[in-house]
Order: structure tokens, then sequence, then C-alpha cells
């Protein structure tokens, strides 16, 4: 399978990424790592990209690394649209009080727009 995971700079986006590696690591995926740029993240794109890498060489994966430019959910809605994956995965949602899950405006662009099945890590 062709993967697309997709990182913005949080800590769901490393879980993202570790839940990923191993996936790969068992089935042998064929992966993309896409870093978008998200002000208000706790690690800039850069800081993600090198943190993807690392977790990346600690696995022995091999894996396409990208840098994406722009609005993070239309990015990455349009690298996937590029390219032909079978999956974009990306990492989002968190619970409300009452037990819902609740969508920030990057993984909701991303579940509404993507031309491929997303899978949605929490």
């Amino acid at each position: 399978m062709n993967v697309l995971v997709g990182l913005v700079g949080s800590d769901e986006s490393i879980k993202t990424l570790e839940q990923t590696i191993d996936r790969t690591r068992d089935v042998g995926d064929d992966l993309t790592v896409a870093t978008v740029e998200k002000p208000e993240a706790k690690r800039s794109q850069e800081e993600m990209a090198q943190e993807a890498e690392k977790l990346l060489s600690e696995a022995d994966i091999d894996a396409e690394m990208v840098a994406l430019e722009g609005d993070p959910g239309s990015a990455l809605v349009d690298y996937a649209e590029q390219g032909e994956f079978d999956q974009l995965v990306i990492g989002g949602g968190t619970l409300s009080p009452m037990g819902k899950i609740q969508l920030g405006p990057i993984t909701e662009f991303v579940l509404l727009n993507a031309p491929t099945t997303v899978k949605l890590v929490r």
C-alpha cells in the first residue's frame, strides 16, 4: 500500500508517525512523510522533519520526506491528489466532555476533501 502520513508538529503527529512506522514494518507499505507548517504547533516544520527522520532511522524504514507549504489541510489534500496514495494518515481529534469526538479545522478539512481513504489516529 502507498501511504502518505501528514505531520503538523503536535504530539498527535508523533503518535501517528510511530503507529504508521509500526504498520510499515509489519506489512511493508511504501511510506511518504509530509510535514506542514502550523504556526501555533509545539514543533516547527523543520523540528518535525528532524523528529520524523530520527524515528524512521531508528526503525530502519526508508520513506520519502516532503515539506509542504501553505494552508496545512489544503497542502495535504493537494499533495494526496498529485500522488497515487492508497491512504492518507493524520492525527487529531479529541473527546468532548460528553464523549463525542471533536475535530480541529485541519483534520476536518482533510477528512472532507481528501481524494483517498483517510485514517485518523487518536
